[in-house]
């Protein structure tokens, strides 16, 4: 079958990955002239990186990234308030950068298989610090890390006391206003879906729509589905059941092996044969601060959504009736990243399907993370962009790709432009959060949900 020619296909690659000459000393010029320099000092260099690498994987430090760079210290940094907290999430509201802002708020649902802060990076390359300064009143969305206590925690409980509760609560704080919600990765999808219900009921919260690569359709998922069969799941199930969650170390497993060249083996190079050790960045502390997914949860969006593939076909159930993305009015802008190996472009196209609405699709140079986190001055930044009207027809991605000419640099500004077209004009900044509606500031960004281990 096509899905075992593709198992195929990543296995020999994966080995040829491994027996690479340049993995080895004797096949790798540039290791054998460094040994010869240095007198093979980069080889015990190498050796005393390997001994450090064991030591903080068998849990007795934190990953040098995580040690180098801190949430509120070195990253995450952004001024503001949780205003809210349940037992699913805090809500962050940000301090105004500006005199004015525009009256509709920018809600950010983040993906929970990762900490909320990868849209709040270090100061020049976060986000949420970009908005800020541009007028938008910005609320993010920061997850608790679950537990076993949570092992029943699912889908519909991230969309009702997650991302609804935080829509209540910005009500409260923003009475009368719509707003902007913008959903990443697993949060577009769960936003997606929350929408669809929305509609379904005629609620008019939501002014518009973004979602940062994020599937809805899974149908063509890429090779992260060679992980995901019915056998497959229920063997990941099993490990789930008696911890009630799904291990950081599984998960962070399976995305190094869709870039094994990349994650695995140049590293092995670089800091085991070089004896070198490469900058601590502000995504690699990010990527090394992992979290856990609940039992139930983990499950229903792998069998409901990978597996069965039930929100595009129009059978995912929200309180017991379906929801289908056509019933969306609101405008959608959806970023997808070139090389995205976690959700590619092709996939996170296809919303262009099932949404009767105005869809605005950039795709942007990069992969998953590294092509959102593209902040105006990163060098090398080019993207496609193209509005599909709610009455035009279709065009296939390939054709998309062919007639949509290329611009160079960043999308943010495309993205804040586009939001500022769906926008109020500005007036006062709010209120940081709303003391007489009971959602008073609980402590300052970003919070202690954040520094969950």
């Amino acid at each position: 079958s096509a899905q075992h020619e593709h198992v195929v296909d990543f296995a020999v690659r994966q080995l040829l990955d491994m027996l690479a000459p340049s993995n080895f000393l004797v096949t790798n010029p540039e290791v054998l002239q460094r040994t010869v320099e240095t007198g093979g000092l980069n080889l015990l260099k190498g050796a005393s990186n390997l001994v450090e690498d064991l030591q903080r994987a068998s849990g007795q430090r934190l990953p040098r990234a995580a040690e180098a760079m801190r949430p509120g210290r070195e990253l995450a940094r952004s001024p503001g308030q949780v205003v809210f907290r349940n037992h699913l999430f805090e809500l962050i509201q940000y301090a105004p950068a500006t005199t004015a802002t525009h009256p509709e708020p920018v809600l950010i649902i983040p993906a929970w298989i990762m900490k909320y802060y990868i849209l709040d990076l270090a100061p020049g390359r976060s986000l949420v610090e970009y908005l800020v300064g541009l007028g938008f009143t910005v609320f993010m969305i920061s997850w608790r890390n679950p537990g076993p206590e949570d092992r029943d925690v699912g889908m519909d409980d991230y969309r009702g006391n997650g991302m609804l509760a935080a829509l209540e609560a910005i009500g409260r704080i923003v009475p009368g206003q719509p707003v902007h919600a913008c959903g990443y990765c697993l949060g577009g999808t769960l936003l997606a879906i929350a929408a669809a219900a929305m509609a379904r009921e005629a609620d008019a919260r939501l002014a518009s729509i973004t979602m940062l690569a994020a599937q809805t359709d899974f149908h063509e998922a890429g090779e992260l589905m060679l992980f995901i069969n019915p056998s497959q799941v229920t063997f990941l199930e099993d490990m789930m059941w008696q911890r009630g969650f799904l291990d950081t170390r599984q998960m962070a497993g399976a995305f190094q092996l869709l870039r094994s060249n990349d994650l695995i083996w140049s590293r092995v190079i670089r800091d085991y044969l070089m004896g070198e050790r490469e900058a601590i960045t502000d995504l690699m502390a990010w990527n090394a601060d992992t979290t856990r997914m609940p039992y139930r949860m983990h499950s229903e969006y792998l069998r409901r959504l990978f597996l069965e593939n039930e929100l595009s076909e129009g059978r995912y159930l929200v309180e017991g009736r379906p929801v289908v993305l056509s019933d969306i009015r609101a405008p959608i802008f959806a970023v997808g990243t070139e090389s995205d190996h976690v959700a590619p472009w092709r996939s996170v196209f296809k919303l262009h399907l099932y949404t009767d609405t105005d869809v605005t699709f950039l795709l942007t140079s990069g992969g998953h993370n590294a092509g959102i986190v593209s902040e105006p001055d990163h060098p090398r930044r080019h993207f496609r962009v193209a509005l599909r009207r709610a009455n035009e027809p279709y065009r296939d991605p390939d054709s998309w790709l062919a007639e949509v000419a290329p611009r160079p640099g960043s999308w943010w500004p495309e993205w804040a432009a586009w939001l500022k077209a769906h926008a109020g004009p500005a007036g006062p900044p709010p209120p940081m959060g709303a003391p007489e509606a009971g959602l008073g500031p609980l402590c300052a960004a970003p919070g202690t949900y954040v520094h969950q281990a």
